[in-house]
């Protein structure tokens, strides 16, 4: 991608090195984040924490703190070399920021052009930048979860590790690649104001599980479908470079549902999918790529 003078979104939260030790909130968005906070702990247990830990330090020579802050966390991204200078990580952090930023501005100019030509008013998101662990009004972001869209305050939230997972982990690195998971979440934003998530949220309270899922991929496929678009307008204001495409539907095959199954457990059960086969994916970002337009994104009639 060429982002050489291309503008800086202002809707950036970076908290990255930040501890957000407030209450997790439980909201009905879509991806909402799993697992459960752990709760306070009382004076006593604090207590009997200190003991532990004198008796080790003095008796044992084992420092338990040491042990359990573990290895430094790592700075990622798919095109952003990593390094153990202090100074190179800030400037490699602010690498990330800049990259994020201008790919966020640019769905905002792309979604404003097509919500104005609409006669309607594009509200843009805010997107988060955290490491580790944050609250977000759908509950616990962190590294496990992933990138999501919270609709409850209708932000994008991003561990930029995840980039490098993409790269080491699903061999799906790029710098269009990255991008394309920022215009996914965009495209649940995008979802969530013409009023897409708030049907799908209420009518998946009276599903079964697998009815929730099997609808759930459709409304994911959606959202790349979206990105497509924002990728079509990209091309067409010649950001894009050669290879890119070819990073953004390698990664969409990647991250398929029967790919991560593979290889997680080496099997796939469909009836769990929540976001689409690698060939679904393919097929609806390049739907979108193709033809830009939100009347070819409906994922909701027919086979998908």
């Amino acid at each position: 991608m060429d982002l050489n003078g291309r503008r800086e979104s202002d809707n950036i939260e970076d908290v990255r090195g930040q501890s957000d030790g407030g209450p997790v909130g439980r909201g009905g968005g879509f991806n909402i984040p799993g697992g459960i906070p752990l709760g306070g702990f009382s004076f006593r247990t604090l207590l009997i924490f200190a003991v532990i830990y004198l008796v080790c330090k003095f008796a044992l020579g084992i420092d338990l703190l040491q042990l359990l802050s573990g290895e430094p966390s790592r700075q990622a991204g798919s095109s952003y070399s990593q390094s153990q200078n202090p100074a190179s990580n800030t400037a490699q952090n602010d690498d990330m920021k800049k990259f994020v930023s201008q790919v966020l501005a640019d769905t905002e100019d792309t979604w404003s052009g097509i919500f104005e030509s609409m006669g309607k008013n594009y509200e843009r998101p805010k997107l988060v930048m955290y490491s580790g662990r944050w609250n977000s009004a759908c509950g616990e972001a962190s590294a496990a979860v992933g990138p999501f869209y919270c609709p409850s305050d209708r932000k994008v939230y991003l561990d930029t590790d995840f980039f490098h997972e993409m790269q080491t982990k699903f061999s799906a690195g790029g710098d269009f690649a990255d991008a394309y998971v920022i215009a996914h979440e965009v495209g649940h934003h995008v979802q969530n104001l013409l009023g897409i998530l708030p049907k799908f949220n209420q009518a998946r309270k009276s599903m079964s599980e697998t009815q929730a899922n099997a609808m759930s991929v459709r409304v994911e496929l959606q959202a790349d479908c979206f990105a497509g678009i924002w990728g079509k307008f990209t091309q067409q204001k010649g950001i894009l470079q050669s290879g890119d495409l070819e990073e953004a539907l390698n990664a969409a095959h990647q991250i398929g549902d029967d790919a991560l199954q593979k290889q997680g457990r080496g099997y796939v059960v469909p009836d769990s999918f929540t976001h689409g086969t690698s060939a679904q994916r393919m097929k609806w970002f390049q739907r979108g790529f193709d033809t830009g337009k939100l009347s070819a994104c409906d994922t909701f009639s027919g086979a998908i």
